[in-house]
């Protein structure tokens, strides 16, 4: 696993990070509800339950959980979570959304680092705030007025990362079906870097492709695959955000799979 050791790369070294975990200007942040955090976290971790972060994600609102988090423009953040990277991937966004340059995922869950005997604690730490600036990256953010201008070129492709059978019933037109459990490996979130690529390349998937995301409603499932395609070195990729949910309401138009066979029910 030595990519994790990249500084342009998504995703940091559960060992790497046990090194680290002193360092005071490292910030972990736990993404799990409160009481689970109570009752044992990484050492030196602060929380921030997604939910908190989802009640508003505007940039102001963003801005102001990470200076009170302590986090400035110069941070380095690791965010993780219990729930296959899903949670934690959602915030590292919303960070990168501010432009914060130097925010990861933890490459193992909390479940996991515990059963790796790694350290825990449930120990508060004391946090200064900090000033962090916003500088909208709007480059990683798709609306739905951006994906159904582009949706129809050649070269962008749409990943529904939802349970199969979620997409073969409704899906936006054009949509191809990585479904979120196959992005993860044996004890860690993400396949490795080859997996990924192999992945990809048996979906036709091109690396120089414009590629957008999308899940059900809130861009946990499709952050998850928005980092795993960043783990491969693809830099045109998108998050739609408010993904299905929001498209539905917008009442765009929907495809669905008709006579699915029992293949298509099938994770790949």
């Amino acid at each position: 696993m030595c990519c994790m050791n990249n500084s342009n790369m998504p995703i940091i070294d559960s060992k790497i990070l046990r090194e680290k975990i002193k360092d005071n200007l490292i910030r972990i942040v736990d993404v799990r509800r409160e009481q689970d955090y109570q009752l044992g976290h990484i050492t030196n971790a602060v929380n921030l339950p997604l939910a908190k972060l989802l009640a508003d994600d505007s940039v102001e609102s963003i801005q102001k959980i990470a200076q009170d988090f302590g986090i400035s423009d110069e941070t380095s953040v690791v965010i993780y979570d219990d729930t296959f990277g899903a949670l934690s991937s959602r915030v590292v966004w919303a960070l990168q959304y501010i432009g914060h340059k130097d925010a990861k995922l933890l490459d193992v869950t909390f479940s996991q680092w515990k059963t790796l005997g790694y350290e825990i604690s449930t120990e508060v730490p004391e946090i200064e705030s900090a000033t962090h600036s916003i500088k909208e990256n709007k480059e990683i953010m798709a609306t739905a007025e951006y994906l159904e201008k582009v949706k129809e070129n050649k070269n962008v492709i749409i990943i529904d990362n939802r349970e199969r059978l979620n997409y073969l019933e409704q899906h936006i037109p054009g949509a191809i079906n990585i479904p979120y459990r196959t992005l993860a490996t044996d004890g860690k979130i993400l396949r490795t870097k080859e997996g990924m690529k192999n992945l990809l390349k048996n979906r036709g998937i091109s690396e120089d492709a414009e590629i957008i995301t999308y899940c059900g409603s809130v861009g946990t499932l499709s952050g998850l695959a928005y980092y795993a395609l960043k783990s491969v070195g693809l830099s045109n990729v998108k998050l739609y955000v408010h993904s299905f949910k929001e498209w539905k309401s917008l009442e765009k138009p929907i495809d669905k799979q008709e006579n699915a066979n029992y293949w298509d029910l099938s994770a790949e």
